[in-house]
């Protein structure tokens, strides 16, 4: 008698498997993402830009949050070469930045459970994300406890030019042991969104060494703004941020922030600079005052930001100069 396995099928040819059912499927898929979800809900990690479009070297800071969901005390700390925060940087065709060399150990932070921590991080001394076009950014977080990463949603920004409006090149005056360098100095102007915006850039001339591209603030008049340089060739910019307002900025030739001021326009007199026979530069006219303003329009960053090399420039910034410590200063 023929057994029932033999019914018409060889025994060498087995009964293929069956297919599985819609509701098992559905199971497994509902199990998957479950454990996916609860395994990125452990470290939520996000970034805000302020807005998505910058010129060339502007300072680019991205605010990042890190909040401990996994409901237990975490350690977050560097393990061997693998640093526990960075960023990912790519072009928006997929071509990766690599970050600048010469990154030291961030220090370690422990989260509490249901903790949030916040940082302000200027990504333009860290990745050389200077060519114009788009870029995607995305922070990561390592847990080597959770042995796993952690990122962030990522955001797009867009790299561009300003206008500039003018121009000079300058000798530094030349002090003790150090040696003569020569500084162009450049004026532009750049449309966002809602506002013209006044940006100054200094840069070494020989290296190719950026020292910095400040943002100053709104212009709402058309034209040049009233700059002048003193007897150490340092810039002095007045510019129309407001109807009848003005605001005083004094930049030194590595970058930094000497002044910043704000005068009114009288009836009877609108401020404007004036050069001494000394080569003291002053501000005439008007009246000085201290608004509210000032607060909105200061963006400009300290100088632990160091100095931004051109690509293809001979060299790097120069040792000396101050460097951040690592990705998550304060």
């Amino acid at each position: 008698m023929m057994k029932i396995a033999e019914i018409g099928r060889s025994p060498s040819k087995p009964f293929p498997p069956r297919p599985p059912s819609p509701f098992g499927l559905a199971i497994v898929v509902a199990f998957v993402l479950l454990t996916l979800q609860y395994a990125s809900a452990q470290l939520q990690v996000d970034i805000t830009l302020k807005r998505t479009l910058y010129i060339a070297y502007e300072p680019l800071i991205v605010n990042v949050s890190i909040t401990n969901l996994s409901g237990t005390t975490l350690e977050l700390a560097d393990s061997g070469r693998i640093h526990w925060f960075g960023f990912q940087v790519e072009t928006l065709d997929n071509r990766p930045i690599a970050p600048r060399p010469g990154r030291s150990a961030d220090a370690p932070v422990t989260l509490e459970a249901g903790q949030r921590i916040t940082r302000a991080i200027n990504l333009t001394p860290l990745y050389p994300i200077t060519e114009y076009g788009g870029y995607r950014i995305q922070a990561s977080v390592y847990s080597s406890s959770l042995d796993r990463y952690f990122n962030s949603p990522p955001l797009n920004v867009e790299i561009t030019e300003g206008r500039v409006v003018y121009e000079k090149t300058v000798g530094v005056p030349q002090i003790e042991n150090k040696t003569a360098s020569i500084r162009h100095i450049a004026l532009l102007t750049h449309r966002l969104p809602n506002s013209s915006q006044l940006y100054i850039r200094i840069q070494e001339a020989k290296t190719g060494t950026v020292f910095c591209t400040h943002r100053l603030g709104r212009l709402v008049s058309s034209g040049v703004p009233d700059i002048l340089l003193d007897s150490q060739n340092q810039p002095h910019i007045l510019q129309n941020v407001a109807p009848r307002v003005f605001l005083y900025s004094v930049i030194g030739l590595n970058g930094e922030v000497l002044e910043r001021k704000t005068y009114n326009q009288t009836l009877r007199h609108k401020p404007f600079l004036k050069l001494a026979p000394d080569g003291h530069v002053s501000v005439l006219g008007g009246e000085e005052s201290q608004p509210e303003a000032i607060a909105t329009e200061k963006t400009l960053p300290s100088l632990s930001d160091r100095p931004v090399p051109v690509p293809g420039s001979r060299t790097d910034s120069n040792p000396s100069d101050p460097r951040p410590k690592n990705l998550l200063s304060e």
